[in-house]
């Protein structure tokens, strides 16, 4: 008996580790090639391992719905999410709420892009020379990609964008964007302007080939959100520890490969003029 009351006492002293032992899991939306991805959130999981104590994996997805589903699955638990797959995710999980956002997606803003062979030029506003060419927005899901350029364009013309030109494609991220553009595929493209500003310096972008034309009024953009169960799964107080963490992000490795300058406080009210614009264009009922 006194052997099978050892025996107990040790599982029972275990459990409290067991309960410990599920990892935390986040995902973000897939705005740049996969390597880069991978790269950039492998260090961000370390990162949050060391400061929160538990184990922390990071899993890539194939698309920017796919980052919806397993948030709403709780295959994961923190996503870095667009202005627009954050609000889907949101309303798909009730609870969850957005923790932290980059310093510059307080203000984000979109970029037009032309290849040189159009003749287009910057300008205050989007030209009538638009009209009749092709163009690619990133993904589908994306707000600075689709959303917001889409807007823009439907108040500028009256009309949808498949009514505004002669050929409309989806690249599925903003390095395709460039790339289709630069290279003739697209006349014209929605490009997110810290991608595009990014790769320019890296001198991945030909300026005699691809430039800006016309940028958007800036509008609230990506954000980390948490699924508002996370305090029962991993300990009182774990979703404000998290916060805290991401908020006191400083090293300037990690936050170059965002790139942003540092993480401030973001709520679910910050994105109501992303989803108001959503409904305003037919993308959320």
């Amino acid at each position: 008996m006194s052997f099978l009351r050892r025996a107990l006492a040790l599982v029972l002293l275990a459990l409290p580790l067991l309960a410990r032992a599920e990892p935390f899991v986040f995902t973000a939306i897939p705005d740049e090639d996969e390597s880069k991805l991978q790269q950039r959130f492998g260090k961000v999981a370390d990162y949050l391992s060391g400061q929160l104590g538990v184990e922390v994996k990071y899993i890539p997805v194939k698309s920017y719905a796919a980052a919806i589903t397993a948030f709403r699955n709780d295959q994961v638990q923190l996503a870095w999410f667009g202005g627009l797959s954050g609000v889907q995710a949101r309303r798909l999980v009730p609870g969850s709420e957005a923790l932290a956002q980059g310093y510059e997606d307080q203000f984000f803003k979109s970029y037009f892009i032309a290849n040189a062979s159009t003749g287009l030029e910057p300008g205050a506003q989007l030209s009538e020379a638009l009209k009749g060419k092709t163009f690619t927005f990133g993904s589908k899901g994306s707000t600075s990609g689709r959303l917001m350029p889409e807007f823009y364009l439907r108040e500028r013309f009256g009309a949808a964008p498949d009514q505004v030109f002669s050929r409309v494609g989806f690249s599925g991220d903003h390095n395709r964007t460039i790339a289709q553009v630069q290279a003739g595929a697209y006349e014209i493209g929605a490009v997110n302007y810290s991608v595009w500003e990014s790769e320019l310096a890296k001198g991945n972008v030909d300026p005699s080939k691809v430039k800006v034309i016309w940028e958007t009024p800036t509008f609230p953009d990506y954000q980390w959100t948490i699924r508002g169960d996370v305090d029962q799964r991993f300990g009182a107080g774990f979703k404000d520890k998290v916060r805290d963490v991401l908020l006191n992000l400083t090293d300037p490795d990690l936050l170059a490969s965002f790139p942003r300058q540092g993480f401030v406080p973001a709520s679910n009210a910050d994105y109501q003029p992303v989803e108001q614009t959503a409904k305003a264009i037919g993308l959320l009922d």
